[in-house]
């Protein structure tokens, strides 16, 4: 699991970050080692009654496509994202993103 350490904003929980139209600001997340990545918000989707962040890491990362993504499952209680490992999981909130993107066009 990843978790928020550094502030983003004092007075905003760092899911609530994630839902801002205009948040163009790259996160910083921590594994469980306290290993620092970078990443860049792509989108955040609905699916199923919860909601996933799609991230790109900015920070490379071993064994990691330079066009590679990541999902994760935001816990708005804890205010933190868990990544998703479930492959078949994944792909249907892709799926649902790249819905969005063609409703938009």
């Amino acid at each position: 699991m990843y978790r928020k350490k550094d502030i983003i904003m004092a007075d905003k929980k760092f899911v609530d970050k994630l839902f801002e139209a205009d948040n163009n600001e790259n996160i910083i997340l921590y594994d469980e080692d306290d290993n620092k990545t970078e990443f860049e918000q792509v989108a955040v989707v609905d699916y199923k009654e919860k909601y996933y962040a799609i991230l790109h890491p900015v920070t490379e990362i071993e064994g990691v496509e330079e066009d590679e993504a990541f999902v994760f499952e935001i816990n708005e209680d804890e205010d933190c994202l868990e990544i998703v490992d479930d492959f078949d999981l994944a792909e249907k909130v892709f799926e649902e993103y790249y819905k969005l993107l063609d409703e938009e066009e």
